[in-house]
């Protein structure tokens, strides 16, 4: 029973791409991770190379469990046992690489994981984020639906849409890495929908690449000064109805739990709750606590 460790994303997606893709929807951020550093380099979400890992339960088996870390972000990890869970710290903290600034995990591996690192390391895992995954069931549109009409984004609108991933990420707290690398990925699969009214755009809804039949709703923004008048539901439901219409089985999206409007929102056009994820910021790492 042991973590491999590696910063070769051909060899992990060898080890632990069966593993991930036999769970796509809980596996969602893992996996569209890996896509996005498959199409546009190791450079995608960070100047340092990432890093990945996989657990096998016996010697030589299957992987049961992985993680991967494109730093300065947190670690992202797939549900992972509590033996798992405490042996990723470990080994981590044996290594010194990567730097672990943070986890992204199920809310049980999570507060595993970051009880154990507090243990070695001393550094005490901090709440930042509250996520929920939701799974589209019955999409039920907005009726009456508001003014305008839906459209696949173009280069064209590459200028807007940046302006409006960063406005995204600062509202979000989250970080944001390069917004321009962002939309320009989306815009190379057609992976933005624009809400416009009388020609000029209003709101828009990404979506990932559709891996093992999952794929997950993301940018989700409408400017300030035009909230509140339907905009961003019209256009993620024309997003999510499109990837139905196209045989995607499983159509994802997080919302942040602080966030009662975004939730109530979603569940309306029809997604249901799936699990809650924790996003943990670590203090400055003391060593060992006495």
């Amino acid at each position: 029973m042991a973590w491999t460790v590696t910063y070769d994303l051909d060899e992990f997606r060898v080890a632990a791409g069966g593993f991930l893709r036999a769970h796509p929807a809980r596996n969602t951020i893992l996996l569209t991770v890996v896509s996005s550093l498959a199409v546009a380099g190791s450079g995608r979400y960070g100047d340092e190379p990432p890093v990945y890992g996989w657990w096998t339960g016996e010697e030589k088996g299957p992987a049961e469990g992985a993680f991967l870390c494109t730093p300065p972000h947190p670690l992202l990890l797939s549900a992972l046992s509590g033996e798992a869970a405490r042996g990723l710290a470990r080994t981590l903290a044996r290594d010194g690489e990567p730097k672990v600034t943070g986890v992204n995990a199920g809310r049980e591996t999570a507060e595993t994981f970051a009880t154990a690192w507090q243990d070695l390391t001393g550094a005490v895992g901090i709440v930042g984020q509250t996520h929920r995954l939701y799974r589209l069931d019955a999409l039920t549109p907005p009726d009456p639906a508001p003014p305008g009409r839906p459209r696949t984004a173009t280069t064209a609108d590459r200028d807007l849409l940046i302006t409006w991933c960063e406005g995204f990420a600062r509202e979000a707290g989250a970080l944001s890495g390069n917004a321009a690398a962002q939309v320009d990925d989306r815009l190379g699969h057609g992976g933005i929908t624009v809400w416009e009214l009388d020609g000029r755009p209003v709101a828009c809804a990404g979506i990932s690449r559709t891996i093992a039949d999952m794929a997950r709703i993301a940018l989700v923004y409408t400017p300030p000064e035009l909230r509140g008048r339907g905009y961003a539901g019209a256009a993620t439901a024309a997003v999510s109805g499109a990837a139905r219409a196209a045989g995607v089985k499983e159509i994802l999206l997080f919302t942040d739990l602080d966030n009662p409007t975004s939730n109530a929102l979603y569940q309306r056009l029809g997604y249901r709750p799936m699990e809650d994820r924790l996003v943990l910021s670590f203090s400055a790492e003391q060593g060992p606590p006495s």
